[in-house]
């Protein structure tokens, strides 16, 4: 089973200082600043995916590349531009949730294909529409129009697609896109695929369904696929049930969510192999909105705010080399906790949370580069930097429970 991983641009700066938040003044990101296969060892991931929308913009905007960065990925090619070692594959797709609410897509299939072939993506995912919602004993009699046109929207592009791959007899392996809204309809899609020529195919529009519902669509497919025909489920982690997944010919998947549980899930921020636990919020005072209008109203004193900001990270990586106990660093957390949240009755303590962390110290035992050298740090919720190592270091732990699933 490979694990790609959709690329936003996440990189962190390996000189960042952790102890006054700055970085270098020498700094220039995309020369220094590196990315996740570059800083966790081992390789979080087998490969990286990367969306048109994303690079090139959609009809949501312009995307999450500035034109320099666009520029640089057309002019070295996937490979060279994310340092990715000879191991690593790249797949390219069309991001298809970024034009969702839009009748037709945005691009044609020549503008998709040649994105891929600037790129060298050594695999690309045919032009889809994806398809929010699922009915699993309907027919196209018994759902909305639209969605009967979207499946046939992307299967006649995935037709076009596969017909250009073989008339500019290009390098990039043609992967195609099913669209369904039920397992039936799925299946059907995956077999009009085989018949076209796919011998790679990615399920799309999965990501609301529940683990039972995808189980449920592979099952009616699985006996339809070639003895060469490999699944991509776009979008979908669910490693707990990747072996039933694996049964019914699911190859490959990508993901974000590990990744991003860092900093946006409300407790499970730190994965481990068994569990997951909650990172320590000790908020920028400069950088917390609700904080700094307390400031600005008189309700908080700006030196107090400062003054516990910094008590609670002094405190805490004291606590790291044993140097304090663990209730004179709640007490610390416990003071800046309260001038953050205010007097605001909807807003929720996540000390009791804080303290089974610290208890449990699970960057103490981590085999992570991440957490080997940067300590507590990694479990401290706190500005990008942190953040993304954390979410660095989640990918890390999602490859070992990959790896042991292999085994």
């Amino acid at each position: 089973m490979k694990f790609y991983f959709p690329d936003s641009q996440d990189l962190v700066s390996p000189t960042y200082d952790f102890i006054n938040d700055e970085y270098l003044p020498t700094r220039v990101r995309q020369r220094d600043d590196v990315y996740a296969h570059e800083v966790a060892k081992p390789s979080p991931y087998d490969g990286i995916l990367v969306s048109k929308a994303i690079v090139d913009g959609s009809m949501k905007g312009s995307g999450k590349y500035a034109a320099p960065q666009r520029a640089r990925l057309y002019r070295l090619g996937v490979r060279k531009f994310f340092r990715l070692p000879e191991s690593m594959s790249s797949l390219g797709d069309c991001g298809a949730f970024n034009y969702v609410d839009e009748e037709h897509p945005p691009y044609t299939v020549d503008e998709v294909l040649d994105f891929y072939e600037e790129c060298d993506f050594d695999a690309g995912v045919s032009i889809d529409h994806v398809i929010f919602g699922y009915m699993p004993g309907a027919g196209e009699s018994d759902v909305d129009d639209a969605w009967v046109k979207r499946r046939h929207i992307s299967l006649e592009l995935a037709e076009k697609f596969y017909a250009a791959v073989q008339e500019r007899d290009s390098a990039v392996e043609p992967v195609g896109a099913a669209q369904g809204w039920s397992p039936a309809s799925y299946a059907d899609s995956v077999a009009r695929l085989q018949n076209i020529g796919y011998r790679r195919i990615a399920l799309g529009g999965m990501v609301p369904l529940k683990t039972h519902e995808i189980l449920a669509c592979l099952e009616e497919i699985s006996p339809l696929l070639l003895p060469d025909t490999q699944l991509h489920l776009l979008g979908i982690t669910r490693v707990d049930s990747m072996e039933r997944f694996a049964d019914h010919g699911v190859t490959s998947f990508d993901s974000t969510s590990a990744f991003r549980q860092a900093f946006m899930d409300d407790r499970n921020n730190y994965h481990t192999a068994d569990g997951a636990y909650t990172a320590v919020r000790v908020p920028q005072v400069d950088g917390n909105p609700a904080l700094k209008r307390a400031i600005l109203s008189g309700a908080v004193s700006q030196r107090d705010a400062i003054a516990a900001e910094r008590n609670c990270l002094a405190a805490l990586r004291d606590y790291d080399k044993d140097n304090v106990d663990l209730d004179e660093v709640m007490a610390a957390l416990a003071v800046y906790e309260t001038l953050v949240l205010g007097s605001t009755p909807t807003k929720k303590s996540y000390l009791a949370h804080y303290r089974r962390t610290l208890e449990a110290r699970p960057w103490k035992s981590c085999p992570c580069a991440l957490c080997k050298e940067h300590g507590i740090e990694i479990a401290i919720f706190r500005g990008t930097e942190r953040n993304k190592r954390r979410g660095f270091h989640n990918l890390t732990v999602l490859e070992a429970k990959m790896r042991t699933l292999a085994t």
